[in-house]
C-alpha cells in the first residue's frame, strides 16, 4: 500500500510580509542599512548558538561511544570467563569436569549415537539387550495418525546408527498404553519382529515369509483411499500374538478383547485401525534390511510417551 501525505506535513512557509511605507522624511536606503544590521546582529549569536549545541552533542557522542564500548568490552570479557568457567558446570556423578560446549555433541563422523534419539529411559529399559536393530515409530502426538519411521542399528562399538526417517501413518485414533478391539488406537509399546507375509512374493526377505492370498485387502480407508495394495508386504508386531506363527494366526494370548492383528505393512494413504503403514518401497528396504539375528523390535507410540 503507498502511503499518501497527509495536509499535516505540507509546506506552510509564511508568505512575506508586506512592505510597510517608510515614515516621511526618512531615508530609504538609510534605513535598509539599519535594518540589515539588525538582522546580523541577530544572526550571529543565534550562528554561536548552533556551534555550541553541534559541539555539545558531538562531546556527547563520543562520551556514549566510549561508553558503549566500555560496555562492550565489559560484556566480551565477561563472557570469555564464563567459557573459561564453563567446563566447571555440570560436574557428573564421578566429580569429573564436563567437557567444553564445542565438544558436547555425542554424535560421531558416521552419525552414530550413544542412545537412540527421542528415547527416554523407561523406553529404552523396555530394548532387549541383544537387539542390535529398533525399528521406531514415533507419532506427531498422542491423537495423531501420523508417524515417523526410522531403523536404528546398533554398531560394533555399541552406539547407535540412525537410517532414513520415512513418513508414516498409525490409527486413526492415535495411541494408547490399553489397546482393546477396534477402539481405532495403535498400541504403544516394544514389541519383537519375527515373521513376515504378504499377497506377493518374498521379495528377498531373511525373516520367515508367509505368502497368502488371504492377505488381500479390500474395500476403502477413513479418507475414501483403496485398500487394495495395503497387505501386499506385512511385518507382524508380536502384540498379542504367537511369535514364529504367520501374520494370519489368530491366536491372542491376552484375549480377543486385547485385539489383535496388528501389523508395519503398505501405507494406502491414510490412518490405519491399529497399524503402522509405510511406502511399499520402503517395506521392501525394511524387509531386505532386518535380519533375525540382530532380535528387531518395534518401539511405537506418539514422542511425548516414548520420551520417557
Amino acid at each position: 500500500m503507498t502511503a499518501t501525505p497527509s495536509d499535516a506535513y505540507a509546506d506552510r512557509r509564511p508568505a512575506p510580509a508586506p512592505a510597510r511605507p517608510s515614515a516621511p522624511g526618512t531615508d530609504p536606503g538609510a534605513r535598509r542599512d539599519t535594518d540589515s544590521e539588525r538582522r546580523n546582529r541577530h544572526r550571529r549569536p543565534r550562528r554561536r548558538r548552533r556551534a555550541m549545541v553541534v559541539l555539545a552533542v558531538a562531546v556527547a557522542g563520543i562520551a556514549v561511544l566510549g561508553g558503549g564500548y566500555t560496555v562492550l568490552t565489559r560484556h566480551a570479557d565477561s563472557a570469555a570467563a564464563e567459557s573459561t568457567a564453563a567446563p566447571g558446570r555440570g560436574a557428573g556423578p564421578l566429580g569429573a569436569a564436563a567437557p567444553p560446549a564445542a565438544a558436547s555433541p555425542r554424535a560421531t563422523p558416521d552419525g552414530s549415537v550413544e542412545s537412540i534419539t527421542g528415547l527416554g529411559p523407561k523406553t529404552r529399559a523396555a530394548i532387549p539387550a541383544a537387539t542390535r536393530q529398533v525399528l521406531v515409530a514415533s507419532g506427531r502426538a498422542k491423537n495423531s495418525s501420523d508417524t515417523v519411521v526410522t531403523l536404528w542399528t546398533r554398531t560394533g562399538a555399541g552406539r547407535w546408527q540412525p537410517g532414513q526417517a520415512w513418513a508414516a501413518h498409525n490409527a486413526l485414533r492415535g495411541w494408547t498404553t490399553d489397546h482393546h478391539e477396534s477402539d481405532l488406537h495403535s498400541p504403544i509399546g516394544v514389541f519383537t519382529l519375527s515373521d513376515a507375509g504378504g499377497l506377493d512374493p518374498d521379495p528377498g526377505t531373511r525373516l520367515p515369509y508367509h505368502r497368502s492370498a488371504k492377505f488381500r485387502a479390500g474395500g476403502v480407508g477413513f479418507d475414501g483411499e483403496p485398500l487394495d495394495q495395503a497387505f501386499d508386504y506385512v511385518i507382524a508386531i508380536d502384540y498379542n500374538r504367537l511369535p514364529g506363527t504367520s501374520p494370519l494366526d489368530g491366536t491372542q494370548p491376552l484375549g480377543g478383547s486385547r485385539g489383535g492383528g496388528i501389523w508395519v505393512h503398505v501405507d494406502h494413504g491414510g490412518p490405519t485401525h491399529g497399524c503402522v503403514s509405510i511406502s511399499a518401497a520402503h517395506m521392501v528396504d525394511l524387509l531386505h534390511t532386518l535380519l533375525p539375528a540382530d532380535h528387531p523390535v518395534i518401539v511405537m507410540g506418539d514422542r511425548g510417551s516414548l520420551a520417557t
